[in-house]
């Protein structure tokens, strides 16, 4: 190698480096950037005031050095380009050091380093076998970590996302429903089926089925849910009324539990903040105390915005649910076909009706009346 060559020894070039004629190319460019650096530092001390004149010499100095070494290696690059003897990782060996010292001549004359950016002509290109190689590997780490995802969460990835949608919403809605956690149990014992209204009285039954006894709810807070339409009332056959969540209520609910700081700390301040919402909507101080008391309904766009996830559990029984759903539908079990669904044990008779006809063999369908 001659003297005053590259101080690392190249190596061999492998599959995907650039060419010798991109790597020249490369080279001689970033001279002329180098050497632009350079001359822009020269042209500053030329005009500088007597004060900077040995700062800007200095810079012009650093630039000039860089710009020199740059030049020296896009000379090396072509050279070594033609000289067979030289390893073939040679000329880009060179390339990469005169980039990188023409980033070190604009770097030191104080202008913008735009010879980074041929770095990116320099960097070596994957072969079919490695990019194979590596959209494997991502797609095992992508498939390893939605297994963990799944196994912390029980939701695959577009539930978990329809789940993230829900909590940035309910951070946007909770608070303005003026709720108090109070409200939240009322929601709650009313989704467990055993809210029920007797006697002027909300109580949570102990077991369904039973509107007797029970633990009490709170009257007021049953009340006003009733009346903005969080709570409807289903009539029993002995004259006792069931309070269950309406659709906008149920949605309520669950945005309040995926927000618990969005509710109020006592009945006071979420009353105040229902006071400070209607009162410019109000003239009179008894009109502003009377809306103040209402519960405003959830906004619409919550209501048409929330999905609710579904877990992968759910998502299996229904699709079993579905498939036994086909299985009936096509008529069941049919002669010379094979058996579709094994016996779980006796079948007691029952009345059948033919259901459609396959091949000349009519398939029955059990018909429980």
């Amino acid at each position: 190698m001659p003297e005053n060559a590259c101080a690392v020894r190249p190596q061999t070039a492998t599959a995907g480096d650039p060419s010798p004629q991109t790597c020249i190319q490369v080279a001689r460019q970033a001279a002329i950037l180098a050497a632009t650096a350079a001359d822009d530092a020269m042209t500053a001390v030329c005009h500088s005031r007597t004060g900077a004149t040995t700062r800007l010499e200095a810079v012009m100095h650093a630039a000039h050095k860089e710009a020199v070494e740059a030049e020296r290696h896009a000379d090396r690059a072509e050279q070594y380009a033609d000289d067979p003897a030289m390893p073939s990782g040679a000329p880009l060996y060179c390339a990469r050091q005169a980039v990188e010292h023409a980033v070190r001549a604009q770097s030191a004359a104080g202008v913008e380093t735009t010879a980074a950016s041929l770095r990116a002509e320099l960097e070596r290109k994957l072969t079919v076998a490695e990019y194979a190689e590596q959209e494997s590997a991502r797609r095992q780490q992508e498939a390893e970590q939605e297994a963990e995802e799944r196994a912390a969460t029980g939701m695959d990835r577009e539930n978990r996302d329809r789940a993230a949608r829900n909590r940035y919403l309910a951070r946007g809605h909770v608070a303005e429903l003026g709720w108090t956690a109070g409200h939240v149990r009322v929601m709650e014992a009313a989704e467990s089926g055993r809210l029920y209204w007797r006697g002027g009285r909300a109580r949570q039954a102990a077991r369904h089925g039973v509107w007797d006894g029970g633990r009490r709810i709170s009257r007021e807070r049953t009340q006003a849910l009733f009346a903005a339409r969080f709570l409807v009332a289903v009539r029993q056959d002995d004259g006792t009324r069931t309070l269950i969540p309406s659709p906008m209520g149920q949605v309520a609910l669950e945005l309040a539990r995926l927000h618990p700081a969005g509710l109020h700390r006592t009945d006071r301040e979420a009353y105040k903040a229902r006071f400070a919402k209607v009162r410019r909507r109000h003239k009179r101080r008894d009109d502003q105390k009377a809306a103040a008391r209402l519960l405003p309904p959830l906004d619409s766009s919550a209501r048409n915005l929330y999905r609710k996830p579904l877990m992968l559990a759910h998502q299996q029984h229904r699709a079993e649910r579905e498939a036994v759903d086909r299985w009936e539908d096509e008529g069941g079990h049919c002669l010379g076909t094979g058996t579709l669904r094994p016996a779980d044990g006796p079948v007691a008779s029952a009345p059948v009706r033919i259901t459609r006809t396959l091949h000349g063999l009519s398939a029955v369908r059990t018909v429980l009346w």
